[in-house]
């Protein structure tokens, strides 16, 4: 027989052999697809996140579909509808979504809380804050570098010309990337659609060393605490915290903090539906 088609053959039923090793291989080693969790899957937000508190999407739909999770309403990102979307396809109630913002808890200007010293570094927050706590007078404090603003996949933070970044509460989906990034621990999550008091301070010093930082710090002197009439503002070590669900929006404690580092503030776009306690709803978008 000619060689080279010997060796033509040879080739050819090596490779039937192969194939039919793989076919036999892929069928018995084949991992099981859950429909179930594939279709979940489709439906979420896509951000892998881990606001949901899973490794990702994959991972969140996968626990649903396993009967794991059955909070339908962990996809921050996706909200409402994404929570509806997932419990049509699960067979379940939707959960309630209260939709969130991000926010940075942080007045401190340079007018309100000066410069230590002039930091020529690399031009990342986590890098300068292991410079002495970062260039910022204050310590808590937004250094104002951007880290957050390079992490959020939703184009919904920026530093602004006062040095601090800020949030667009509109295109924020509250997936808490740029919580996570934040080496000061000055960005947390607040309901939209709601009017209420937010303290701009994440400052625990004591009242006399905060002063010294920042004009406008929190001094733990438990005014708000003392006149909130709805035990939604406490003070813990020496810094002033809001439980927005207990919060009604009197501005009652704005009112009496000596520092004005409490504001009463509404993020997304609103309308006033009952002005005794200042609730909100979202205005519905023209045709």
């Amino acid at each position: 027989m000619n060689p080279i088609v010997l060796a033509v053959l040879i080739v050819a039923i090596l490779g039937l052999v192969a194939g039919l090793l793989l076919a036999i291989a892929s069928i018995v080693m084949a991992v099981p697809v859950d429909e179930k969790a594939i279709a979940i899957e489709e439906v979420l937000a896509g951000a892998n996140c881990g606001a949901c508190g899973y490794s990702g999407c994959a991972g969140y739909a996968a626990a649903l579909a396993a009967g794991e999770c059955e909070d339908t309403s962990l996809c921050s990102p996706g909200g409402s509808a994404c929570a509806k979307a997932v419990a049509e396809i699960m067979g379940v109630a939707a959960g309630d979504s209260t939709p969130m913002t991000a926010v940075v808890l942080c007045h401190g200007t340079e007018a309100n809380a000066g410069n230590i010293m002039d930091y020529h570094g690399d031009m990342s927050c986590k890098t300068a804050a292991q410079l002495f706590g970062g260039g910022k007078a204050c310590s808590y404090g937004c250094l104002g570098l951007g880290d957050c603003e390079a992490a959020c996949p939703f184009d919904a933070i920026h530093v602004g010309e006062n040095g601090l970044a800020e949030v667009d509460s509109e295109k924020c989906r509250a997936c808490k990337i740029c919580i996570n990034v934040c080496p000061k621990g000055v960005i947390e999550l607040a309901p939209l659609y709601k009017h209420e008091a937010v303290v701009y301070c994440q400052n625990h010093n004591k009242g006399g060393e905060t002063r010294k930082q920042c004009k406008v710090g929190c001094i733990g002197c438990m005014k708000c605490q003392k006149t909130c009439q709805h035990d939604a503002i406490h003070v813990t070590n020496f810094k002033a915290s809001v439980d927005y669900g207990k919060c009604v929006g009197c501005g009652d404690c704005a009112e009496a903090c000596p520092v004005g580092c409490i504001d009463m503030s509404t993020f997304g776009k609103l309308v006033i539906v009952d002005p005794v306690v200042a609730q909100v709803k979202p205005v519905e978008k023209e045709a």
